[in-house]
């Protein structure tokens, strides 16, 4: 039995930003080995494990599940008495990398530190206000001609963040967006063990989501999938996140209901949640959901593709927060929605059939 906490720690406690997610690729391989009936890998490095149906249709169908392995990170820009200049890779926020620790992967991994100008030396405006990046430095505590042996121009840098356990089954770390997610699709390659499915199943570790959803476009012509699933993080609330446009940390995995979104899978996810009484939210996407779902639903000819999403606090920061519930969740959804498809679904979701229909109700049942 899958041990999730453990294969979370695992995911997140691994470097890999985008573009360079050879490291988490690995952990995630060795994770799937013993699920999947093969693995393949795309030319852009995405990860694909392919599970057969245990009893296949004629002619076979495949659905895609993708969540991205990479994470945001920085890049050494410059060298200068031995301080380490920064350049953001994605998302990453200046006002949060002060003082953190950090790991320089140059020709050895250095521990260092994000430092700046100590708040004495500076104007009384500047005392007011975060630094930015060109005034973010890294110390590895070297000498400047050891970092100069050890430490390259591109080298990267990744938050030092262990996996930190809070109440009420609640973790924080890096990299939650969206190895959090990733850990769904293992939980739900699991949960396929003891299911029967007539489709073939391919999830997808897909990379630089974050750089502009590139693996999810190449995995999707890799794949050719007949429906897709992509799963990612979304806002739960906190100081600052209006509680009206976000999703309950705890409270289910976040049903995306938009233009991203095929209505007939989004009604087929909101049926088999009831059936099994697992808690889900709905999430209101009116366009760009900016997730995997956006490449994969104009990939090939258009793919019908769904979104779920793990709520998460603090996003895009080294104490990422999120409730491992709810990814229990997210992957027992996806098995039994899998579990679900039969010859006749395809056909029954065709454009000319899928007028969404009245909401059933949004909450679903009672959760175990």
């Amino acid at each position: 039995m899958l041990d999730l906490k453990a294969h979370l720690k695992a995911l997140v406690e691994t470097h890999a930003p985008s573009g360079h997610e050879g490291p988490v690729r690995e952990v995630i391989r060795e994770a799937w080995r013993g699920l999947t009936d093969n693995l393949e890998q795309d030319r852009l490095g995405s990860l694909i494990g392919v599970k057969r149906a245990v009893r296949p249709l004629d002619p076979p169908r495949r659905v895609m599940l993708a969540a991205h392995m990479d994470e945001i990170g920085l890049m050494v820009r410059d060298i200068v008495d031995g301080f380490l200049y920064v350049h953001p890779i994605s998302g990453v926020d200046s006002r949060l990398m002060l003082a953190q620790p950090v790991i320089v992967h140059g020709r050895r991994p250095l521990p260092g530190v994000v430092a700046s100008v100590p708040p004495h030396l500076l104007p009384a405006d500047d005392r007011k206000k975060y630094p930015t990046f060109n005034e973010l430095v890294v110390d590895v505590g070297l000498s400047a001609a050891e970092v100069a042996d050890l430490v390259r121009l591109g080298d990267l840098i990744t938050p030092d963040a262990p996996l930190l356990e809070l109440n009420s089954r609640r973790v924080a770390g890096k990299a939650m967006d969206d190895r959090a997610c990733v850990a769904a699709v293992t939980f739900c390659l699991d949960a396929l063990q003891n299911l029967r499915h007539a489709w073939d199943v391919y999830a997808a570790a897909t990379v630089q989501e974050e750089t502009g959803l590139l693996g999810a476009a190449t995995a999707a012509y890799h794949i050719r999938p007949d429906v897709a699933i992509a799963l990612d993080v979304t806002f739960a609330p906190q100081p600052g996140v209006d509680a009206d446009d976000a999703s309950e940390l705890g409270g289910g995995p976040a049903i995306g209901i938009g233009a991203n979104f095929h209505p007939r899978l989004v009604e087929k996810l909101k049926e088999t949640a009831r059936a099994h009484e697992i808690k889900t939210q709905d999430e209101i996407i009116p366009a760009a959901s900016g997730t995997d779902a956006w490449a994969i639903q104009v990939a090939l000819e258009g793919v019908p593709t769904a979104l779920l999403s793990i709520p998460v606090r603090n996003m895009h920061s080294p104490i990422e927060t999120v409730d491992l519930r709810d990814i229990e969740r997210a992957g027992r959804l996806l098995a039994q929605f899998i579990a679900g498809l039969d010859a006749d679904f395809l056909p029954a979701i065709a454009w000319d059939r899928a007028q969404p229909g009245p909401d059933a109700g949004g909450q679903a049942g009672r959760d175990t």
